[in-house]
């Protein structure tokens, strides 16, 4: 019996193993970078509602301040919460912050309380809907980079991305989430 044409057989079947195995890792990397990347993308979904949110605090502080101008300290605080949150260099430290945001955004919210002219100026009531569209806009882009955060670093540590994810430079991720949630999920409302 003729032992070429098994060995034939046998180098094609172990070739077209090792290019299954390539293909399927080269694809299992792409997949781990392509996800590494929609972290980065939801979060900067994140960061641009921050930063909207925080460029509505001095117009917020300039209305409320025509009518309590003696209420410095809150306006102080909430503007410099505003600035701490876009500062955050990561979604762990920007967490941290938001508790501390939206309580001095509701401080400023319950001093125009005390000034019904003010409530019925048609400004604030656009600031306040602002604040409060962009609060929602925060919160989704949260449940939204959350849940790529999730799926990220289950592929990170699931095989055989696991082989490629140190090579990479890339490790689990952490997730924007506040200790409290209670301190978050309202936005800041003042009712009427």
């Amino acid at each position: 019996m003729d032992t070429m044409p098994l060995l034939y057989i046998v180098l094609g079947v172990v070739a077209v193993l090792v290019i299954a195995v390539s293909v399927w890792l080269f694809a299992a990397r792409g997949a781990l970078i392509r996800r590494n990347q929609s972290v980065d993308e939801a979060w900067q979904a994140i960061a641009a509602q921050l930063e909207r949110r925080a460029e509505l605090i001095p117009a917020l502080v300039s209305t409320v301040q025509e009518y309590a101008s003696h209420e410095r300290k809150t306006f102080e605080a909430v503007v410099e919460a505003g600035e701490r949150s876009t500062d955050a260099p990561s979604p762990g430290e920007a967490a941290l912050v938001e508790p501390d945001v939206k309580k001095a955004v509701r401080a400023v919210f319950a001093v125009a309380e005390g000034y019904p002219k003010l409530q019925a100026s048609r400004e604030y009531l656009d600031l306040q809907q602002r604040f409060s569209d962009t609060d929602d806009g925060v919160q989704a882009a949260r449940r939204k980079f959350n849940s790529s955060v999730r799926d990220f670093n289950t592929r990170v540590r699931s095989f055989p991305n696991t082989m490629f994810a140190r090579g990479l430079g890339l490790s689990e991720r952490e997730f924007f989430e506040v200790d409290d949630p209670n301190a978050v999920a309202e936005p800041p409302r003042v009712q009427f």
